[in-house]
C-alpha cells in the first residue's frame, strides 16, 4: 500500500521504498533519505534572489552570496517534478529532513486496503479554541 508522505513523496509499505507520486519511480529505500534517489542542481543563490543594489558599486546588495549560501533543487529522475529545495551551506551535504519510522508506520497502516482519496472517512482534525484576544 503507497503511503503519501509530501506532496510529491508516497512510501510504498510492501516494498519500503519512497516513490515520486507523479510517476510512480522509485527513490530508494524508505530507510535512507530520499534525496538520494533524486537529481540535484546547484543553483548560484544571485539567480533566484537577484541583487538590489548593484554589486559594482556595494559589496553588500541584499543578494545571497554564493561563498556562504547554495541552493539545492531536487528533482524526480523519472518526470522532472521538483520535488524539494533547501537551502544550505556549500559543500555540506543534502539534509536528511524526513526521517520515517517504517516498521511503526507499516503496523498504524495494517490491515487497510489502500489511503482513502477523499478523507471523507478520517476524523476531522480538532481545532485550537481559546477565548485569549491579542
Amino acid at each position: 500500500m503507497k503511503v503519501p508522505i509530501t506532496e510529491y513523496l508516497c512510501i510504498e509499505l510492501d516494498t519500503e521504498q519512497w516513490e515520486c507520486r507523479e510517476c510512480g519511480r522509485v527513490l530508494g529505500s524508505a530507510r535512507q533519505n530520499y534525496k538520494e534517489g533524486l537529481l540535484v542542481h546547484a543553483r548560484d543563490p544571485r539567480e533566484i534572489h537577484r541583487p538590489l543594489l548593484d554589486p559594482t558599486l556595494y559589496e553588500y546588495t541584499y543578494s545571497p552570496d554564493p561563498n556562504w549560501c547554495a541552493i539545492l533543487e531536487f528533482y524526480c529522475p523519472g518526470c522532472g517534478t521538483l520535488v524539494e529545495t533547501e537551502y544550505t551551506v556549500p559543500g555540506h551535504l543534502p539534509i536528511h529532513d524526513i526521517e520515517i519510522d517504517v516498521d511503526a508506520l507499516k503496523k498504524r497502516w495494517e490491515g487497510m486496503s489502500e489511503y482513502p482519496a477523499d478523507r471523507g472517512n478520517l476524523p476531522a482534525p480538532r481545532l485550537r479554541t481559546d477565548d485569549r484576544r491579542h
